[in-house]
């Protein structure tokens, strides 16, 4: 699924609801807001945490050495880097793997 077809699907299912329905355009600054942040905190070192959904979380992947696949003799240093973690909540663990069956 991607951004607009989230936008698109929200702002169909807000036009069923007369007390909520929203537009296109609103429903998209909102994803996009919500996004934005959820970026912003990641980037400052937080961790996101959404209740039964996931959480995301920043890890720093140690320094380490790699090789050249072509010239298996030609090491490389791969510098420590923050990394974004994604693990996923009891709720969406259970519907996922519902799914499955």
């Amino acid at each position: 699924m991607t951004k607009r077809e989230l936008v698109i699907r929200i702002a169909e299912e807000s036009k069923r609801d007369e007390a909520t329905e929203l537009s296109q355009q609103q429903v998209f600054f909102v994803v996009q807001k919500t996004l934005d942040y959820i970026t912003e905190s990641l980037a400052n070192g937080e961790n996101i945490e959404f209740r039964d959904f996931g959480v995301f979380e920043i890890k720093t992947r140690k320094r380490r050495i790699g090789r050249n696949p072509n010239k298996p003799e030609n090491t490389v240093v791969i510098p420590e880097r923050r990394v974004v973690k994604f693990k996923p909540g009891k709720e969406m663990k259970a519907r996922v793997l519902k799914s499955q069956a």
